[in-house]
């Protein structure tokens, strides 16, 4: 891990300043890897730390984290090849069939995912499968609302890590599943936009199994210090392509032994 000098410094609280002007006014901004670099994960996520705590302090509260880029297909559609994280925050997430205003974005897509719920601590670098299943009190199907900042979604594997992992929302099922006896690397997610299918996939598109990427997500964590605890909700990742939301409508996620969740966006008045 590279140990920040003043300019250093200074570069990434200005690729933090930039982002959370784009956030607050809505208007994209330009990517941060010309001050951070393009591939300097250490710096991403530094900005990212950055913008947690600036939330943190104006009363936010975190409540989970998510995995980005597990699948194959959203990994191709950015060039980059490693999975990534970014952080849930209260304010984030919402219930069942949330109507949600376009304006609350900037250039929204969703995504159909699996949420683990955490009922134990998982601070061990070295966590494995088993510790991840014990740790699991149960499962909700969910709607990711992934969103950039940064114009055009122009990202390196920095800008979005900077970025928060292009969070924007997330919606839960109400319904929990039990994990046991469920073999996650064979179910199967259909994101149906106006009720016609936009995406399909099933669990092995997310490393495999989306158990896999909570492994690889609770060692990352703990390795960075801030470790996954018990009460948590973890997006595992998404089981298909991502799908633009270009206007007002319906979305709704099925997911073969998990049930269903769905979301409304509307414009905003």
């Amino acid at each position: 891990m590279s140990i920040p000098t003043e300019a250093h410094t200074g570069n990434r609280l200005a690729a933090a300043d930039r982002l959370a002007a784009a956030a607050s006014s809505g208007i994209p901004c330009d990517p941060v890897r010309d001050l951070i670099g393009a591939q300097d994960l250490d710096a991403a996520y530094a900005v990212q730390s950055e913008l947690i705590e600036r939330r943190l302090t104006g009363g936010a509260r975190i409540v989970g984290r998510k995995i980005g880029l597990t699948a194959p297909a959203v990994q191709q559609q950015f060039g980059v090849h490693q999975p990534d994280f970014g952080v849930l925050l209260d304010d984030m997430v919402h219930s069942d069939s949330a109507v949600l205003p376009l304006g609350g974005f900037i250039a929204p897509r969703v995504e159909g995912e699996i949420a683990f719920v955490l009922g134990a601590d998982l601070e061990n670098p070295r966590t494995t499968v088993v510790d991840v299943l014990r740790a699991t009190e149960y499962l909700l199907p969910a709607i990711e609302v992934v969103d950039s900042r940064i114009r055009d979604w122009d990202i390196s594997l920095a800008d979005t890590v900077a970025d928060n992992a292009s969070s924007g929302a997330v919606v839960l099922g109400t319904t929990a599943y039990d994990p046991v006896g469920l073999d996650l690397t064979e179910v199967a997610m259909t994101l149906e936009h106006a009720g016609e299918p936009v995406s399909t996939g099933t669990g092995a598109a997310c490393l495999g199994s989306p158990v896999n990427a909570v492994v690889w997500l609770a060692r990352e964590c703990a390795a960075r210090g801030r470790p996954l605890a018990a009460g948590e909700v973890v997006l595992s990742g998404a089981l298909g392509p991502m799908v633009r939301v270009d206007g007002p409508g319906h979305h709704r996620v099925d997911i073969s032994g998990l049930g269903h969740v769905a979301v409304h966006f509307e414009e905003t008045a």
